[in-house]
């Protein structure tokens, strides 16, 4: 080597070493570091980890003991588009947490203990295409609007958690749907979730595990897949009266009947009046006329 090409060869080995050691200095405790990926994959981590690299893409949480992600340090990742927290303790409430990775493409919130979603929960997440919050079974309800932003959701799982009720609008305004996850969720079949199941009977969206898309309540209903109940609810919902639709519409007669006589008394009452006044009248003008 000439003399004049060793000093820069010595220059690029000097500037490799010092990335290397970069890397591994930034690499937080407990996790393992490659390029633009941080594995922190069953540490038992009590909190978010520290000195994550701010080019960080892809970050791996998995199955660890963390119950809160803070907002400020996650916004220092800003180019993340993979983020994999499922197997943790996440059930704080998540709105405003995403707020400054507005790239992320891929998040898994799986097998956590989350009890709502609402429009600020990833209402930031502009460029979401995958969406896992399957297996949290404290989650009780998400919001009509809850991903009214998320408009490049693909994939959404919400199996096995605590749902009764989703609105039709919440999903069917999502246009670029494919994969929707809805099994052995606590669905309560009445009729204020008809719309829900004929918009699943006749929609292309492909749905896992369709056989566990059954009912929990009412009890006659229990166990049953959603285009049987769609027919038997169809016939409850729209042709059956209730007990107390037949009570309203006695009520509604009765008070329409009472209405009625009661205008055309008064009408009567007036009527007589009326006469008497004018039969009155005459016989004054004709009294007059006499004298």
């Amino acid at each position: 080597m000439s003399p004049s090409g060793r000093p820069r060869a010595l220059s690029l080995m000097f500037l490799l070493g010092m990335g290397m050691a970069s890397e591994r200095i930034n690499c937080p405790r407990s996790c393992s570091c490659q390029y633009l990926e941080v594995n922190c994959t069953g540490q038992q981590l009590q909190e978010f980890p520290e000195a994550i690299p701010l080019d960080t893409r892809q970050l791996i949480l998995a199955a660890n003991n963390i119950s809160y992600l803070p907002a400020v340090e996650l916004s220092f990742l800003a180019d993340l588009v993979y983020l994999d927290c499922k197997k943790n303790l996440l059930g704080r409430d998540l709105d405003f947490t995403f707020i400054g990775v507005a790239k992320l493409v891929y998040l898994d919130l799986s097998f956590n203990n989350l009890t709502q979603v609402t429009f600020s929960t990833f209402s930031h997440l502009l460029s979401l295409v995958v969406l896992k919050i399957s297996d949290n079974p404290s989650l009780v309800a998400i919001e009509k609007d809850a991903f009214a932003n998320n408009t490049w959701l693909s994939h959404l799982d919400v199996s096995r958690t605590g749902l009764t009720f989703l609105d039709t609008s919440t999903i069917q305004d999502l246009p670029n749907l494919r994969f929707l996850g809805l099994s052995n969720n606590l669905w309560h079949c009445n009729c204020s979730f008809l719309d829900f199941i004929t918009w699943m009977t006749e929609s292309n969206i492909h749905f896992p595990d369709a056989d566990d898309v059954t009912c929990y309540t009412p009890e006659s209903l229990r166990a049953l897949k959603m285009p049987a109940v769609e027919a038997q609810l169809h016939s409850n919902c729209l042709i059956q009266l209730y007990k107390q639709d037949y009570i309203f519409l006695c009520l509604a007669g009765f008070c329409i009947f009472f209405a009625g006589t009661m205008a055309a008394w008064l009408a009567g009452i007036c009527a007589v009046i009326y006469e008497v006044h004018i039969s009155k009248g005459e016989e004054r003008e004709e009294e007059e006329t006499v004298t």
